[in-house]
């Protein structure tokens, strides 16, 4: 495992010399050592990176050439998918599938900002039409500058790749800031920008807790531009600490996600794209679609399907075959989720299935998926994100009753609605207040596509070319044709 920062392109000791623990969460064991940055390589990290902007050859490469080194990345994502997946399975708990999907798509993710960066190429700007022809005003995009990215847990190379493929593209210099739970895939994605070239200082790999690294990374004067996936309450901590230098941000933040299945619904199709909302990635999705709204005509047939099919799930390492719901994170996220499961239940909310550890798997952090009922519109499980393999499950009346229960919430981050009537669905995705709208799905999710929500779940989107746009700067250039007098002065 790499021991080591990655600053400047080379691997740096920490300036205090410091290590953390990394644990598997299959077992609660420490199978690696991180190196612990802090602010001092924060320090070191940013002014590789302002150096690196200002004076190396990054932010001057032609879209061509930079598209070169995010191919080559691409590549060698792709090529060391197993090997990555296994060190993410360590590191993060979810199951090796999942873990080699998540490989292929942070490869994608690449590719598709190397495509999107020599687009770049030749552009002379969008000329804007004046209402005084002796002007002519052009629009032109810049690179930011240097990026801070403060990163989660649940998808440690894919939200890094979600972060560093739009700067890089843009031109941007990057300092990279994972998860202290789960540092691994970052080191090595510095590794593999290591071998393929790409010039010093572009990309800085620092290793840290957020309350040292991340907020001297948030605070940093010579930071542009800072993006974070996370919980609201970092995210509200961030927003603060960035105003002091106005700091241009894009926060990917919380949700409740609510889906909404009408009685016409096929409830095998349903049951599947329930579980699927919410037992991925044992439910450590921020998108997850944790509320569910069950038409009155179809609910006792549709939980009775999905008590059934949710106990067939296998629960276990994300090594073994066939699992399907690993561990969650942490000691302390397991402690957390059981006790709002108890604060649930105690405030009225019914535990249909799940709730407790699975019998025979003693070491780790292990939760039965878990379907809640009954709860009321204050319950906290019904209101608060979970961040786990938790499902409350309500019925409702009619459409406007769906759509009340959908909307009441602070987040707005993802939506989902299930009907046979393409046009209800379409009239219902319109009035979700949500930034992502699923039809007869959950979770599917696109690097050409924009990801983001409303409320309290964040601001700004990333992919797709709103991606790119996070790390441009909009100058407006203005010309007086040279041939006129302006004659304000001088007549």
């Amino acid at each position: 495992m790499r021991d080591m920062l990655f600053i400047n392109g080379q691997w740096t000791a920490p300036a205090a010399r410091g290590r953390f623990e990394v644990c598997d969460p299959a077992t609660g064991e420490v199978f690696a050592q991180a190196p612990l940055g802090t602010a001092a390589d924060i320090d070191q990290a940013v002014a590789a990176a302002r150096r690196a902007f200002d004076k190396g050859p990054w932010p001057r490469l032609s879209g061509h050439e930079r598209a070169r080194y995010l191919r080559a990345i691409a590549d060698r994502i792709l090529a060391d998918k197993d090997r990555l997946g296994l060190i993410e399975v360590r590191d993060n708990g979810k199951p090796l599938p999942e873990a080699v999907w998540d490989m292929e798509d942070a490869a994608g993710c690449f590719a598709f900002y190397a495509g999107l960066t020599e687009e770049m190429d030749g552009d002379q700007g969008e000329i804007i039409p004046l209402q005084d022809a002796r002007f002519q005003s052009k629009v032109v995009r810049e690179p930011i500058g240097v990026a801070g990215a403060i990163i989660p847990w649940n998808y440690p190379l894919l939200m890094a790749a979600w972060k560093v493929a739009p700067a890089l593209a843009a031109g941007c210099t990057m300092v990279l800031k994972p998860s202290e739970l789960t540092p691994l895939t970052a080191l090595e994605l510095a590794a593999i920008c290591e071998e393929v070239g790409l010039p010093e200082g572009v990309l800085n790999v620092v290793p840290g807790f957020g309350s040292d690294a991340g907020q001297r990374l948030a605070q940093h004067p010579d930071v542009d531009k800072l993006a974070f996936t996370g919980s609201v309450p970092t995210g509200s901590r961030i927003m603060q600490m960035a105003a002091a230098d106005i700091k241009n941000i894009s926060l990917e933040l919380g949700g409740k996600s609510p889906f909404v299945v009408f009685a016409d619904s096929d409830i095998e199709k349903a049951v599947e794209w329930i579980m699927f909302g919410i037992f991925w990635n044992q439910g450590q999705v921020c998108s997850a679609t944790s509320r569910v709204l069950v038409e009155e005509s179809l609910y006792p047939r549709l939980m009775e399907r999905l008590v059934a099919e949710a106990a067939k799930i296998r629960i276990g390492n994300g090594m073994e075959d066939g699992v399907k719901l690993g561990p969650l994170i942490s000691e302390t996220q397991h402690a957390k989720i059981l006790g709002m499961i108890e604060k649930g239940v105690a405030a009225g909310a019914t535990v249909v299935h799940g709730g407790r550890r699975p019998a025979g798997l003693d070491a780790g952090y292990f939760l039965e998926p878990t379907i809640l009922t009954d709860m009321d519109d204050d319950n906290l499980v019904w209101r608060e994100e979970i961040f786990g393999p938790v499902v409350c499950v309500r019925p409702f009346k009619d459409e406007a009753e769906a759509i009340r229960l959908a909307n009441d919430s602070p987040f707005g981050l993802a939506a989902a609605v299930m009907s046979d009537d393409l046009d209800r669905c379409e009239r219902i995705a319109r009035a979700f207040r949500a930034g992502i709208v699923w039809i007869n799905c959950s979770q599917p999710t696109f690097t050409e596509a924009p990801w983001g929500g409303y409320k309290k779940s964040g601001i700004g989107r990333e992919l797709g070319r709103w991606g790119l746009a996070n790390y441009l700067e909009t100058k407006q250039i203005t010309t007086f044709n040279h041939r006129e007098r302006w004659g304000w002065y001088i007549t």
